[in-house]
């Protein structure tokens, strides 16, 4: 007899055949049912025990978290919630749990309670969902770009660029506390270090995927990033995954392509391997807005919002036309907005990016063409010396989901804006030579990783969508 998963059992179309499986207690009631369930699916299997002849030592350690191992019959179940039960004949005590000790009972714990208990709290239906949909969508990324031919390219972790030009970046050193070698100018001479320079790790691979890009036509990039801002709001990360596609000879319009797609392909996709899940997630979330004073609650469910971006054509904006569209809304004009909006070449804050999406368009947008003084040094310069190649793809709920952009190819265009900005040449001698051999058009964009996994469950903070988040004063695990 093989063992079986919940998941497989609970698609069974046949009775009275005999099952295996072993999962943990999520609940035993009346010394009789076990809610089991072994992270296959949402879903427990009811589990019935004779316990008439089953010893009472064994009764007492069957508990909320254990391990356990069954044999039994499957029967149709004649309870409510559930078609299929397993008749038990044998059950074995794989792992005990000590309910006095266990921190995940079967009742509703608070997501900062289940944080502090980070390694044990995949065992709720909440957490269980959440990691599976994030674990599916990871998939849906790399099947999408390597059925089409995109190269895989694993990026470096620690680096001696800063691609965003934040400048707050985690030090790689090998320099022992107050022991590193001092310059006769009293800087740290990062040239006795391991690297015989300075280096952090990376806040993106964009610029060696663009190396990929310009020798094997199509790469991507899926890896941790990192950036130590001292942030502490639901959207920030210490730690986060970014997935980055370079592609050479594809010009914005194409860009704006590939996102779009992109984003419908991995949607769907999860729509369909993640019913169980997202239905679960879909209620969840439904509850969590009823607690919401009506102005707060979202006019849509889980599904509604995922069904609402991968059923749209996405609306292509420029900036200078979102601009006037904000400018004159009636949230900026009766002073609405935390940041209101009164002149061309304003950085766009969360609120503006969600008014355009959910209640002026009403469908996703991409805003292309931003202002040159508010985006990276490597974003493609337009005619009209002001404004960039450069695009962002917004969606409701939460604001800017994508940022992309044509990349500059011109050599000497490319070198003029890193000396406005104060970019060091010589660190990125190697990217410049890019624009000196064999320079062509190209076009990527970058995707944070924990930001689709949030929008796609309906979690409100992102320390929930990753396995251990990583934040300021948290390390932990």
């Amino acid at each position: 007899m093989t063992t079986k998963n919940v998941a497989e059992i609970l698609k069974a179309d046949s009775f009275l055949q005999e099952v295996q499986l072993k999962g943990w207690v999520r609940t035993f009631r009346s010394n009789r049912f076990i809610a089991l369930n072994d992270g296959s699916t949402i879903n427990n299997i009811q589990c019935v025990i004779d316990f008439e002849n089953t010893p009472e030592e064994t009764l007492k350690r069957i508990t909320t978290g254990a391990a356990i191992a069954v044999k039994g019959t499957l029967a149709e179940s004649q309870g409510k919630g559930q078609s299929v039960e397993i008749q038990v004949s044998e059950i074995e005590i794989l792992g005990d749990s000590n309910p006095d000790e266990y921190p995940i009972q079967p009742k509703k714990h608070s997501f900062e309670f289940l944080r502090e208990n980070a390694h044990l709290r995949v065992r709720t239906n909440t957490f269980s969902a959440v990691m599976r949909v994030r674990s599916k969508l990871s998939f849906a990324v790399h099947q999408y770009f390597q059925e089409r031919d995109f190269n895989y390219v694993n990026t470096p972790i620690i680096t001696g660029t800063d691609a965003e030009g934040a400048g707050e970046m985690f030090r790689a050193t090998t320099f022992k506390d107050n022991e590193a070698p001092i310059t006769e100018d009293g800087k740290i001479d990062y040239s006795k270090d391991f690297f015989g320079k300075e280096t952090s790790l990376t806040v993106s691979g964009q610029l060696e995927a663009e190396t990929f890009a310009m020798a094997l036509g199509k790469a991507y990039t899926f890896g941790p990033t990192f950036r130590a801002e001292n942030s502490n709001t639901t959207r920030h990360l210490a730690e986060f995954w970014m997935i980055e596609p370079e592609v050479a000879f594809m010009d914005l319009d194409g860009n704006m392509d590939l996102a779009e797609d992109f984003i419908k392909s991995v949607l769907n996709s999860i729509l369909i391997s993640c019913k169980d899940d997202l239905a679960f997630l879909d209620q969840r979330l439904t509850q969590e807005e009823k607690s919401k004073p009506q102005a707060e609650r979202s006019e849509m469910s889980l599904l509604e919002k995922l069904r609402f971006v991968a059923d749209n054509n996405f609306k292509r904006v420029s900036y200078t036309e979102a601009i006037d569209i904000l400018r004159n809304s009636k949230p900026n004009k009766k002073k609405k907005f935390q940041f209101p909006i009164d002149q061309w070449g304003a950085d766009l804050q969360s609120e503006h990016e969600r008014y355009l999406v959910e209640k002026h368009f009403k469908c996703p947008v991409i805003l292309f063409d931003y202002p040159a003084d508010i985006k990276a040094f490597y974003m493609r310069l337009n005619d009209d010396g002001k404004t960039v190649r450069a695009m962002d793809v917004l969606f409701p709920g939460i604001g800017e989901m994508v940022g992309g952009a044509q990349r500059e190819e011109r050599y000497d265009v490319l070198v003029d804006k890193m000396k406005a900005m104060n970019i060091d040449e010589k660190e990125l001698w190697w990217y410049l030579d890019l624009r000196k051999f064999g320079t062509a058009v190209h076009s990527g964009f970058g995707l944070g990783f924990e930001r689709l996994v949030q929008f796609t469950t309906g979690m409100n903070n992102i320390r929930d969508v990753i396995p251990f988040p990583r934040t300021p004063q948290n390390a932990e695990f």
